[in-house]
């Protein structure tokens, strides 16, 4: 039985997208970078202890589960988090309006990094990688930031914007992973996933 450590409607969207047969039970953790915590360690570090918190939890409690344990659906836990990385500095979810008008300005014009770290947790162990993919941004007029984030699309997003959403008029290119930049880099996690052998 596979299991979804994050509320994230998009990282649910995608694993759907992927075919996968899941259950969603969000971690509950602290999501503070450590001072001067490289972004990619970060990521790493709290995909980690979102996928082994909710593993230690339902490995003893499997009531929530729609689908009961067995022999044959060993429980695998896969934990997610993203970033964006400007100069190495991280940029995560906006404070409120003032703080995603702040973030939206740095990005402006410029090139960034966007980080996701995965875990896959098992009885037989943790699994670990990282996807980063290279975003650039248009140069952004005071009047387009205010725009959009009156939209609220800026809210509940690492680096206050979605691709997916209104803010792909301002990405000209990429280099790397566009699922990646959504919240969930779906080619490597299916291979991480593809040794877990989890029923169809």
């Amino acid at each position: 039985m596979l299991v979804l450590a994050s509320s994230s409607p998009r990282r649910r969207e995608l694993l759907t997208q992927a075919g996968y047969r899941f259950e969603v039970h969000p971690a509950h953790i602290p999501e503070d970078p450590l001072p001067d915590e490289d972004p990619l360690v970060y990521v790493t570090r709290l995909a980690r202890e979102k996928a082994e918190a909710v593993f230690r939890e339902l490995s003893g409690q499997t009531s929530f589960l729609k689908v009961p344990l067995d022999g044959q659906s060993p429980l695998v836990v896969l934990g997610a988090d993203t970033t964006v990385a400007l100069d190495n500095t991280i940029l995560g979810k906006p404070e409120n309006e003032a703080d995603a008008a702040r973030i939206l300005r740095l990005l402006s014009g410029r090139t960034h990094r966007v980080i996701t770290g995965v875990a896959v947790v098992t009885a037989q162990g943790v699994e670990v990688a990282a996807e980063a993919t290279a975003v650039r941004f248009l140069t952004l007029s005071d009047a387009e930031i205010a725009a959009y984030v009156a939209t609220g699309e800026p809210m509940d997003k690492a680096g206050a914007y979605a691709i997916q959403g209104r803010a792909a008029r301002w990405i000209p290119r990429i280099e790397g992973c566009y699922f990646n930049v959504m919240g969930l880099p779906l080619a490597l996690v299916c291979s991480m996933l593809d040794s877990c052998h989890l029923p169809d």
